[in-house]
């Protein structure tokens, strides 16, 4: 008799146990449904956001430097810069005065070698030897002489001249072209800095959209695991997470852009990372969710690549290789959730034995026979999914890597 009656309040617990958990998915249905749409594409969209802020980061730090070298140079050369525009000015005087005598030299020179034919042509006509005639001879032979002489003087003055304009002119070429140098470097200078202006102002917007975006994200995702939370599936650290609201929140407040060899590859953590409970699947292997696909997102700890943040991904994105593809319950199981939200688009829960749990979002579409609290069996379709599949795994408040369970 006392053991029919240990029994029936044994089964009466349990009824009211069952009847309190459906109590509190049913409440908390409407919160998964305030969520925004589709939490893959957002993934996608950041990663191509974060991509393009670290190519204008790098850019901008090749910018930067050139400018810093372009600066230190022509800090260096702004001394001799005006010390060649001073000789240039010099020399362009310099030459001009030795034109002006070159002009003068040939001149007189033209004039000596007139007088010297003139008197060569005298010299020769005088035929006379009379005592006159011999002294008149021997005054325009003197004075042919003088002007010989004249003659070789200016010639050699005019050609020494000659060569002192040409070296002018070759030293003022150099000149001219160092400070041409200069002179396209300062108006490179000053078209780099516009350009890098423009560039700061364009990564200063992607910044604040991407910032805005992880903020959804992170957002979103503590919110799912409190929706979980409530409906028993995992247990939230509420020290934890205020400790990584804390370090997330500093992250965010860094102005400061991380750089990394390899961007786009978020880096793993490992066991260093206890935001989230995690377990290994000791259970025997079973069926995929998809019969074809290619796994975009992988489980666990990630680095945000532009501020550092960590962060958990509880699940692992599968894209199918045919269009809308039939999603598949991996064990025999229970539903406990089944409806339309915002962020995760269609999302079906199963519970399994053992306290095993698992989470199927983003599906495009429900079968219309999957209701909650309905039994079925490994391989039944739960959905249909177009675009990607989020599959999640718990088990009594751990996670699990759900690739462990068919891989």
């Amino acid at each position: 008799m006392m053991r029919l009656v240990l029994l029936f309040v044994l089964s009466l617990t349990l009824v009211l146990g069952a009847s309190t958990t459906d109590k509190k998915i049913s409440k908390t249905s409407s919160k998964l449904s305030k969520y925004s749409k589709n939490y893959s594409k957002l993934n996608k969209k950041m990663s191509e956001t974060a991509k393009a802020i670290l190519k204008e980061k790098k850019s901008l730090v090749k910018q930067e430097k050139f400018l810093k070298d372009l600066k230190k140079e022509l800090s260096l050369k702004e001394l001799s810069y005006k010390d060649n525009t001073l000789q240039l000015k010099l020399m362009k005087r310099s030459q001009k005065k030795l034109h002006e005598q070159q002009e003068k030299i040939e001149d007189k020179l033209s004039l000596v070698i007139a007088k010297s034919v003139s008197l060569s042509l005298i010299l020769d006509e005088s035929s006379s030897q009379s005592a006159d005639s011999l002294i008149e001879s021997e005054v325009l032979k003197a004075m042919l002489q003088k002007e010989k002489v004249k003659a070789t003087v200016l010639s050699n003055t005019f050609i020494a001249n000659a060569k002192d304009i040409d070296v002018l002119n070759q030293h003022a070429s150099t000149l001219e072209v160092a400070i041409t140098n200069i002179d396209a470097k300062r108006k490179k200078l000053i078209k780099t800095q516009i350009a890098n202006k423009q560039a700061l102002k364009k990564l200063t917007r992607s910044k604040a959209s991407y910032k805005k975006e992880l903020r959804e994200l992170l957002s979103r995702q503590n919110a799912l695991k409190d929706t979980l939370a409530k409906l028993n599936i995992v247990k939230v650290d509420e020290i934890k997470k205020a400790k990584l609201a804390k370090e997330r929140k500093a992250a965010f407040d860094k102005k400061k852009i991380i750089l990394d060899k390899n961007p786009v590859k978020v880096k793993k953590h490992g066991s260093s990372y206890q935001a989230v409970k995690t377990k290994k699947y000791r259970g025997s292997k079973t069926i995929a969710p998809l019969d074809s696909y290619t796994i975009t997102k992988k489980y666990g700890p990630y680095t945000d690549p532009i501020y550092g943040i960590k962060i958990f991904n509880e699940s692992i994105s599968l894209k199918p290789k045919k269009i809308n593809a039939k999603v598949k319950t991996v064990f025999n199981g229970k539903i406990i959730y089944a409806d339309k939200t915002a962020v995760l688009n269609n999302i079906v829960i199963v519970e399994h034995k053992n306290g095993l749990h698992t989470i199927y979002a983003n599906l495009s579409q429900i079968s219309p026979n999957i209701k909650k609290g309905i039994k079925i069996k490994r391989g039944y379709t739960i959905g249909r999914v177009e675009d990607e599949l989020v599959f999640e795994v718990t088990q009594k408040s751990y996670h699990i890597n759900p690739i462990r369970l068919f891989k």
